[in-house]
């Protein structure tokens, strides 16, 4: 645990785990049913913090994505979409977790539908908050994923991005670009991240072996129950997206959270809980529903 802060937030419930081909950083918490969390691209586990005091009766496992965060990435080819589900359904079946609920912010929502896909027990339901499921379109669709190549491709790019980008008023710029507002304290962790190079490379990386066009032609068919919950404010993933998969994918439950922007579980965990704890508690049956 040597590469993680003595001051990180929850520092007392992290575990490291060797689990090939990455040193993975988890952090849990409770007791109950296991209920997965993914954050979403250049997060970590810490996006979470705000939220899990209102999660009762579940054990909560949060793993920092490959390479993000304090997951020590062992292959920079496993960034994408099918790879990086597969790695964590690896790490779920040798720590004997069961996922019965996977809840996934932004990138981590389309991770979680993958290994709803791929776990040998399918999850009882899914939960997606601003979730990213929806192609770049227009120029973007051709333009993002080749300059994230080329970007990725040089460790010193990533370097050069974390000197700049770190500073406090630039995250806090960045941040209030997805329609959040962010307080002090959630500046100062993104920014520590943001200057971590290695973190900026994965975050690239995923970026540029990203693909949703198979996941998303298979979407309407899944079975899995879908709950896709939008900050009204959302500019990074705007709310039209989780309409559009709610209106092609049967049973899925829409939820819109007015006044809220991207990192709407942070910026009011409470609101956020109050519309995915009875989702969970229907289809987990032994969760509280408040």
């Amino acid at each position: 645990m040597s590469s993680l802060p003595h001051d990180w937030p929850q520092r007392a419930a992290s575990i490291r785990v060797r689990c090939l081909p990455h040193d993975w950083h988890v952090q849990r918490w409770g007791n109950g049913p296991d209920v997965l969390l993914l954050h979403g691209a250049g997060a970590s586990a810490h996006s979470w913090h705000p939220l899990v005091p209102h999660l009762p009766g579940l054990r909560l496992i949060a793993p920092d994505l490959p390479g993000q965060g304090f997951t020590q990435a062992g292959n920079r080819g496993r960034f994408g979409l099918d790879a990086m589900a597969q790695d964590l359904a690896t790490l779920c079946q040798g720590q004997g977790w069961q996922p019965r609920a996977i809840i996934g912010h932004s990138a981590g929502a389309a991770v979680a539908l993958r290994m709803a896909e791929i776990l040998p027990q399918t999850p009882a339901c899914i939960i997606g908050i601003n979730a990213a499921l929806g192609p770049f379109e227009g120029v973007e669709g051709w333009l993002f994923p080749k300059l994230a190549k080329v970007m990725a491709m040089s460790p010193l790019i990533g370097r050069g991005i974390s000197r700049v980008a770190s500073k406090p008023a630039r995250v806090a710029k960045l941040i209030a670009q997805t329609g959040s507002d962010p307080s002090p304290a959630q500046v100062a962790l993104y920014a520590r991240l943001v200057a971590m190079p290695g973190h900026v490379e994965a975050t690239l990386g995923m970026m540029a072996q990203w693909s949703l066009d198979a996941l998303l032609a298979r979407l309407p068919q899944m079975a899995v129950p879908l709950l896709l919950i939008a900050g009204e404010r959302d500019l990074a993933v705007p709310p039209d997206v989780s309409r559009k998969v709610a209106a092609q994918k049967p049973g899925t439950i829409y939820a819109e959270l007015p006044g809220l922007g991207h990192l709407a579980h942070e910026e009011a965990p409470d609101q956020v809980a109050a519309r995915l704890m009875p989702f969970l508690s229907i289809h987990l049956r032994r969760v509280p529903a408040a």
